[in-house]
């Protein structure tokens, strides 16, 4: 089954065709970067003016890097939750005409379970039940994947995601956005322990904060400023990421041993990050947990992995008609 798949849930304008969940015929992504980049961030506007500039042009790629007609595919999925709604309906809005005009099915797909499924093209033998922890820009959660289809929430951020925490931490010792990988870059040089960080404490068990983090290294910074002391980026950098690396891996392993799970998957754009994968490569290594990390090149929003998972939603059953609507928040449990 190959199935056309759209993603438009914030800056990258994407568009793939999968087959049978599992593997990438072809996989196109316009990102928005550097005109992003001058604000320091996302701007919803914009970011949705250039979706509509440029999804068609990147949906007529997908097809002419696979060698194949529109007529060929057999459904159309799209991601029509969570994420920026000006964007989102862009791509909402694109595929409900295309899919009535190839009278084809219509898949919803949620974009943390678009996530999480990046996991089954770069991992051809994972396959539920496992346990996740998708880290993002906007999402940090650890999910029970009971079924393809089927998600418990476990534990989640009570305030900042750890992706936003990454970006303002960067801004803050003078990196540009997107700050998450340019201080990934910068910590390689690193000491850790040069400046000592708190680990905020949350009374869920398994449950993240970070905003407490993201504080302390602004505090930090600007203190040392007022003093005309330099801050050592590199040794911030490193600093802040092994902190953060940390603090994602205690919560996950409290989850993975009271659960008793023995295959953890990591997604979302943190998913690359180089101090998580090396902590949690180490610590499955010693406790003996199979441990499942999508490619580099799927870390990232993309549509391949909205493909992916809606092939998933296309054996259970899970269409929508066109009154289809896309939605700025929705649980990953909930339905279309």
């Amino acid at each position: 089954m190959k199935i056309l798949a759209i993603e438009t849930s914030c800056d990258e304008t994407a568009a793939a065709i999968v087959e049978d969940g599992r593997k990438i015929i072809s996989s196109v992504v316009n990102t928005q970067i550097e005109e992003h980049k001058k604000y320091g961030g996302v701007v919803p506007e914009i970011a949705s003016r250039r979706h509509i500039e440029n999804i068609t042009s990147v949906v007529e790629q997908a097809f002419l890097d696979a060698n194949m007609q529109s007529n060929e595919i057999d459904a159309i999925a799209v991601t029509a939750a969570p994420g920026l709604i000006g964007a989102v309906l862009v791509g909402v809005n694109f595929a409900k005409g295309l899919a009535m005009s190839l009278e084809k099915p219509l898949i919803p797909v949620h974009h943390i379970r678009g996530h999480i499924a990046s996991n089954y093209i770069t991992n051809a033998e994972l396959k539920p039940p496992f346990l996740c922890l998708v880290v993002s820009g906007g999402h940090s959660h650890i999910v029970e994947v009971l079924d393809y289809t089927r998600f418990r929430v476990v534990g989640r951020t009570r305030d900042d995601a750890a992706g936003e925490a990454f970006d303002k931490a960067a801004r803050s010792v003078g990196l540009t956005y997107p700050g998450g990988v340019l201080l990934d870059k910068l910590s390689q040089t690193g000491n850790p322990n040069t400046y000592p960080l708190p680990t905020p404490h949350t009374e869920g068990k398994y449950d993240f904060s970070f905003s407490g983090l993201k504080t302390a290294v602004i505090n930090t910074v600007h203190n040392a400023e007022q003093k005309g002391i330099a801050i050592v980026r590199e040794d911030m950098a490193a600093s802040f990421c092994s902190k953060v690396a940390d603090i994602l891996w205690d919560r996950t392993e409290k989850a993975i041993k009271d659960l008793n799970y023995t295959s953890l998957a990591i997604a979302g754009g943190v998913s690359a990050n180089s101090w998580l994968r090396r902590k949690a490569t180490q610590e499955c290594q010693k406790n003996n947990i199979k441990l499942y990390m999508p490619d580099l090149k799927l870390c990232g929003d993309n549509a391949a992995m909205i493909g992916s998972q809606g092939y998933y939603e296309y054996l259970e059953g899970n269409f929508a008609n066109m009154a289809l609507n896309g939605k700025p928040y929705m649980e990953i449990d909930a339905h279309f």
